[in-house]
């Protein structure tokens, strides 16, 4: 063989095992993607569920900025669904539901509003508790009135706003301040603890006792004053699908999703606790 033929041998060699290694590369037949994922795997990898239509959230007053931010990237997640939220105070979003108003997902801000739903045979399967919050007081930038702790409220001519007993951050007022031994006046009652912290942002008020999510997210206009009698007075957040929810695999969706832990960094970052 003259040297001129053996490389050419060599060549030949050379370009069929650069076309044999090209076929192993592409052996699932061309198949690229998910595709070759399915052939390696056996199985064709987990979809996200097709959704539409709007999902109708019904949500405890305090979880306001965190499910606004959360709604829109579950929307980001599954293009083509809208989620409309109704915030409000539990007890009453709560009797809304039961009365039969078209809701998809109820997420309450105590355990025992969430009963009086799951009571009435509106919950479907059974509410998560997906967060928990404390109490603290809030007070105005400064803190004026120099509020140190519970027993401080009480100081003539420290007005106080508290929710509404029947609201679970009433309910937990009430909690915190028979733990500390107060027995406190308060001039105004409201029906969520939205209200109760605009009565110190307006200065109609010198003191609330709100949850520490609140002041946190108004850290701008609110102080917030700590006090070891809230750890007894912790409310655990629950979720829930409803019964008779008019979007069944959105409510579904929006559920799981806020239990992903996408959502938790969210509600971490705004100060939620772990359940």
């Amino acid at each position: 063989m003259t040297t001129s033929t053996r490389r050419l041998v060599v060549a030949a060699a050379a370009a069929l095992a650069l076309s044999l290694g090209a076929t192993a590369c592409g052996s699932d037949g061309g198949k690229t993607g998910a595709d070759a994922a399915t052939t390696a795997t056996g199985s064709a990898p987990a979809a996200a569920p097709k959704l539409s239509g709007e999902v109708n959230v019904f949500a405890a007053a305090s979880l306001t900025g965190t499910f606004t931010e959360l709604g829109k990237k579950f929307e980001t997640n599954y293009p083509g669904v809208k989620v409309k939220f109704n915030f409000g105070g539990s007890s009453a979003l709560a009797q809304s539901i039961n009365s039969g108003a078209p809701a998809d997902v109820f997420a309450a801000a105590s355990t025992s509003t969430m009963k009086t739903v799951s009571d009435a045979g509106g919950v479907n399967g059974t509410a998560a508790n997906f967060v928990r919050n404390t109490l603290t007081i809030a007070v105005p930038k400064g803190n004026p009135k120099h509020v140190a702790t519970l027993k401080d409220l009480t100081t003539p001519g420290v007005k106080v706003a508290l929710c509404a007993k029947e609201v679970p951050c009433g309910a937990a007022a009430v909690t915190a301040l028979k733990a500390a031994g107060v027995d406190l006046t308060p001039v105004t009652l409201e029906q969520d603890v939205k209200g109760a912290l605009t009565k110190v942002e307006l200065g109609e008020v010198d003191a609330s006792l709100v949850y520490r999510t609140d002041v946190k997210a108004d850290a701008a206009k609110i102080d917030g004053v700590d006090f070891p009698e809230a750890e007894k007075a912790v409310n655990d957040y629950p979720i829930a699908a409803l019964a008779k929810a008019p979007n069944k695999d959105g409510a579904a969706a929006f559920v799981a999703y806020i239990q992903s832990a996408e959502a938790k960094q969210v509600l971490t970052a705004a100060g939620f606790q772990a359940p």
